[in-house]
């Protein structure tokens, strides 16, 4: 700090804080307001020390649908976050028709009565 700029450090201080009420205006701290702390699927709870493992799952995977009352949102941890993104992707996929499209030929049990067939009496 320069002494010829006195209300530098007060600029700073209000960007600051415009900075962090513009944040919590965003849905991600108004879901952390709203809703407890709690993975919505795993029921995993969290702490201050561990809420950045916290996601907010929006539940029409529309990331622009964020009514204030918090109703497209549910609090996920990260691991329940990416499983859900996951099978999204896979219901997807399946339904696009970009699977493979081949049905597997491997039978791995094609000839287990053979081999039970051959099993030596115990003695």
């Amino acid at each position: 700090m320069s002494a010829s700029d006195p209300g530098k450090l007060d600029r700073i201080v209000a960007d600051a804080r415009r900075a962090t009420e513009k944040r919590e205006r965003g849905y991600r701290e108004q879901a952390l307001k709203i809703y407890p702390w709690i993975c919505g699927r795993c029921a995993r709870e969290f702490t201050r020390t561990n809420v950045r493992e916290l996601t907010v799952h929006h539940r029409d995977h529309n990331h622009d649908n964020n009514p204030p009352d918090g109703s497209n949102w549910e609090l996920l941890c990260v691991y329940c976050h990416d499983n859900e993104h996951q099978r999204q992707l896979e219901a997807a996929r399946a339904g696009s028709g970009t699977a493979s499209g081949r049905a597997s030929t491997y039978t791995p049990f094609a000839n287990l009565k053979e081999l039970l067939g051959k099993k030596e009496p115990p003695k």
